[in-house]
C-alpha cells in the first residue's frame, strides 16, 4: 500500500504555494505602480552578437511599452525599482552565472546544449523580480530573446514583411509566462539560399542588387526563426546577369559592387549568421570562361587557380560554409566533358582537390555537397567526395522526392529544400503538409539531420514555407502542417478568415499539381501564341522551338483542372476579404493577390486554348467559320492580357511594395506575354482566313 501524505501536509504545501503566489502577485503589482523604467542588464563585456541582439531587444520593447528602457551592465548599482530583463549566457553575465551557482538556474554550456537557452524569474540582489533571458551559447541566448519577444510581446519575426504591429504591454504582461527551457533545434545547421531574387532586387529601382534595408530586414527575418547560414549567390554576380540578353537589356552596365558583398557578407556575420558559398565558376567577382568548366583534365590548373582567387582577393575568404555542386561549373546544369572525361571520376578528383584547398583556408570550416538534379543519379552510381563532406539530398523543387539514395554509405546526410521554385517563382505553394511528411521520413529514413539548405526566392511570396521549413528543423517531433497552418493564419488574422486563408492557400497548392506553376502557365502561353502566330519560340542562347499543335494540346486536360482549383481558390480568399478586420492590407497581398493573379492568367490561358482549337479545326480542312470565330476571342483575350497587367501594376494593398509585380521589373523565366504577340496572332488569323476566302 502506498504512503499516504498527512492532510497536514497537504494544507501547509497549499497555504505555502498560495501565499507564495500572493506575495508574488503583490510584489509585481506594486512594482507596476511604481516602475516607470525598464532596464536590461548585460555582462560587462558582452560581444558584438550580444550588443547586437541587446539592441533589438531593446527596440522590441519600445513597440510595446510607454516607459523609458536602458541597457547596464551588470557592474552597475542597480535601481532600486522597474522592470528588469537580464541577458546573456552563463559565462557572459556574472548574474547569470551566481545564479546557476546557486542552482537557482539549470544552465551551462551542455545544458541545455549549443542553440539552446532558457527563460526564468528570479530575484536580484535588490530583492527584485528578474526575467532572466540566458543561453547555452549566445545562439541559444538570441533564441531566448526572439522567442520571448514573439511569444510574450508579440512581435511577430516577419512584421517588415507583413506590416503586422504589436499591441501595447501591461507591466504583469511581461511575466506571463512559466520557466522554460528552449532545447537545440533538431539540425544544427539551418540555411537560407538566396537565388532567384529578381523581384527583391529590383523592386525599389537598384536593378539587380539588394536595397539595404530589404537585404538588413531579410537576415533579421531569418535570424528569428532560427535560420544561422545564408547562402549568397545571385549577389556575387550570377552569370545570367551580365550574360543574357534578357538581362543586359534590363541592366546593360550591370557590375557586382565587391564592397557593397563585403558589407552584406559582414552584416551577416554581426547577426550570427554563416556565410555559405557554392564554389561555382561563372560569378562575375571572377568568372572563369565556360569552355574551361567543361574539361578538368585540360583546365585543372584554371579551376584551382579561380578558387584560390576567390580565397585570397574577394571577400568569399570570409566563407564558412563551402558548397559545391557536382555539375557544369559556370552554368548550372549537367556536366558533360568535352574531353571523354567520366564524371564520376572528374568529381571524385574535384571533390578531392577542392577539399585540400578549404582545409588549407580554413580548416574549422563545413563542407557541403549538393546533390541537385543529375547529381543524385551520380551518387546511386557511385559519386563519392571524402568523408568529411555532408551530403545534402535534393528534393524536386515542390518539396517532394523524385527518388531516394541507394544508401547514405556512412555520410553525414542533410536535405535542399525548396520553400519556392522557379517553376512557380511569382505565386508561391504552401504545402507545410508535405513538408511534414517529407522532413520527417528524411531524419527517421535518411538520417538527414546535418544541414537543411531551403531555397527561398524572391523571399517574400514564399514566407509561410520558409517558416515551416524553420519550425520542423527545430522540433520535428511536435511539427504538423496543419497546426502550423492553423497557428501561422492564427498569428495575422481572426478565427474565421484564418479558415478562409487556409483553405484557399490549400486549393492554391492543389492547382500546382505535378510541378505546375505560375511560371510554367508562362512557358505553355508561349507556346500557344507561337502555334496562333505560326512563329517559333525565340530563346536567347538556345535553339527556337517551332510551333506545335501537339505541345497545346498536351495542356488542355491539366490546365482545366487548374482553372478549377483557381477558381475555388479565389472564392475562398475573397470570402476572407469581406470578414477580415485583421492586418487587411497583408491579407490582400499575401492570400487574395496571389489567387488573383494566378485565376487571371489561367483565363488568358485557357481564352488562348479555344482559339488553338479552332485554328486546328480550320487546318483540317474545313471552312472559315472556324477562323473567323478565333478572331471574334482575340479582343477578349487582349483584354484578359491588358486585366492581367494593370493588376501587376497595381500590385499590393502596402505601398511598400509598390513595383514588386511589374512585368518590366519580374524574372524574365519563361518570358512574359506582350500585346505585340497579339498582333501577330491577328496578322496571322486574317491571313489565313483571307486565304480560305480566296
Amino acid at each position: 500500500m502506498r504512503n499516504r501524505i498527512p492532510k497536514q501536509s497537504l494544507c501547509y504545501e497549499f497555504k505555502r504555494i498560495w501565499l507564495l503566489s500572493l506575495v508574488t502577485t503583490l510584489l509585481l503589482s506594486c512594482a507596476e505602480e511604481t516602475a516607470q523604467e525598464c532596464f536590461i542588464i548585460s555582462g560587462n563585456a558582452p560581444s558584438e552578437l550580444e550588443l547586437n541582439l541587446i539592441s533589438d531587444f531593446k527596440n522590441d520593447l519600445g513597440d510595446v511599452a510607454d516607459f523609458s528602457i536602458k541597457v547596464i551592465s551588470e557592474t552597475e548599482k542597480l535601481p532600486d525599482d522597474g522592470l528588469f530583463f537580464v541577458l546573456g549566457t552563463s559565462r557572459s553575465n556574472t548574474i547569470i552565472t551566481n545564479l546557476t551557482k546557486e542552482s537557482k538556474l539549470e544552465l551551462s554550456p551542455s545544458k541545455p546544449g549549443p542553440r539552446g537557452g532558457i527563460w526564468s524569474k528570479a530575484s536580484l540582489k535588490n530583492g527584485a523580480q528578474a526575467i532572466i533571458l540566458a543561453g547555452s551559447d549566445v545562439q541559444g541566448l538570441q533564441y531566448a530573446v526572439y522567442d520571448y519577444a514573439e511569444e510574450i510581446l508579440d512581435i511577430d519575426p516577419l512584421k517588415f514583411w507583413t506590416g503586422k504591429l504589436p499591441k501595447q504591454k501591461k507591466f504583469t504582461d511581461f511575466f506571463a509566462f512559466e520557466n522554460k527551457k528552449i532545447p537545440p533545434p533538431k539540425v544544427p545547421l539551418l540555411c537560407y539560399f538566396e537565388n532567384d531574387v529578381d523581384e527583391l532586387a529590383n523592386y525599389r529601382g537598384n536593378l539587380l542588387e539588394y536595397d539595404w534595408e530589404s537585404y538588413t530586414e531579410m537576415i533579421n527575418a531569418l535570424v528569428r526563426l532560427r535560420y544561422n547560414a545564408i547562402q549568397l549567390f545571385d549577389m556575387l554576380g550570377r552569370p545570367e546577369f551580365f550574360i543574357r540578353p534578357e538581362y543586359k537589356e534590363l541592366h546593360p552596365e550591370y557590375k557586382i559592387n565587391i564592397e557593397y558583398l563585403e558589407k552584406m557578407i559582414d552584416y551577416a556575420h554581426s547577426k550570427g549568421m554563416k556565410i555559405a558559398i557554392d564554389f561555382a565558376l561563372g560569378y562575375q567577382i571572377h568568372p572563369m570562361s565556360a569552355d574551361k568548366a567543361t574539361c578538368w583534365e585540360h583546365y585543372k590548373e584554371d579551376w584551382i587557380g579561380a578558387w584560390r582567387y576567390y580565397l585570397e582577393k574577394t571577400p568569399l575568404k570570409k566563407t564558412d560554409i563551402f558548397m559545391l555542386r557536382p555539375r557544369h561549373q559556370v552554368w548550372d546544369w549537367e556536366y558533360e566533358s568535352s574531353c571523354g572525361e567520366d564524371k564520376i571520376q572528374v568529381f571524385n578528383a574535384v571533390y578531392e582537390v577542392f577539399g585540400a584547398l578549404v582545409e588549407e583556408y580554413n580548416p574549422k570550416a563545413e563542407k557541403v555537397l549538393v546533390c541537385y538534379s543529375d547529381a543524385m543519379q551520380m551518387w546511386n552510381d557511385g559519386f563519392r567526395p571524402p568523408k568529411d563532406w555532408i551530403v545534402c539530398w535534393s528534393d524536386d523543387g515542390f518539396g517532394d522526392y523524385r527518388f531516394l539514395p541507394n544508401t547514405t554509405d556512412g555520410y553525414a546526410f542533410g536535405t535542399y529544400m525548396h520553400a519556392g521554385f522557379w517553376l512557380n517563382h511569382t505565386v508561391h505553394n504552401p504545402y507545410p503538409e508535405t513538408i511534414e511528411y517529407v522532413m520527417k521520413a528524411s531524419f527517421e529514413d535518411l538520417d538527414a539531420y546535418q544541414f537543411c539548405l531551403v531555397n527561398g526566392q524572391n523571399f517574400r511570396p514564399f514566407l509561410l514555407n520558409i517558416e515551416a521549413y524553420s519550425e520542423i528543423s527545430n522540433t520535428p517531433d511536435e511539427f504538423t502542417g496543419e497546426a502550423f497552418y492553423k497557428k501561422w493564419t492564427a498569428r495575422y488574422f481572426e478565427a474565421e478568415t484564418a479558415a478562409h486563408a487556409v483553405a484557399s492557400m490549400r486549393l492554391l497548392s492543389d492547382a500546382q499539381e505535378g510541378r505546375i506553376g505560375y511560371v510554367q502557365h508562362l512557358w505553355e502561353i508561349r507556346e500557344v501564341i507561337s502555334y496562333l502566330s505560326d512563329e517559333p519560340i525565340e530563346r536567347p542562347g538556345k535553339t527556337p522551338v517551332p510551333s506545335d499543335y501537339a505541345r497545346v494540346q498536351n495542356d488542355f486536360e491539366h490546365v482545366g483542372h487548374t482553372a478549377k482549383k483557381i477558381k475555388a481558390a479565389l472564392l475562398e480568399a475573397s470570402k476572407g476579404v469581406s470578414k477580415n478586420t485583421m492586418n487587411k492590407e497583408f491579407y490582400h497581398d499575401y492570400i487574395y493577390l496571389p489567387s488573383l493573379l494566378y485565376a487571371e492568367l489561367i483565363a488568358f490561358e485557357q481564352t488562348l486554348h479555344k482559339m488553338a482549337k479552332l485554328k486546328k479545326k480550320a487546318s483540317n480542312g474545313q471552312d472559315a467559320t472556324f477562323i473567323k470565330e478565333a478572331l471574334t476571342l482575340l479582343p477578349e483575350a487582349t483584354a484578359q492580357l491588358e486585366k492581367l497587367y494593370k493588376t501587376r501594376e497595381i500590385g499590393d494593398k502596402n505601398k511598400k511594395w509598390v513595383n514588386w509585380y511589374s512585368p518590366e521589373l519580374r524574372r524574365p523565366n519563361n518570358g512574359f506575354p506582350d500585346f505585340e504577340m497579339m498582333k501577330k496572332i491577328a496578322s496571322n488569323l486574317r491571313s489565313k482566313l483571307q486565304a480560305t476566302i480566296e
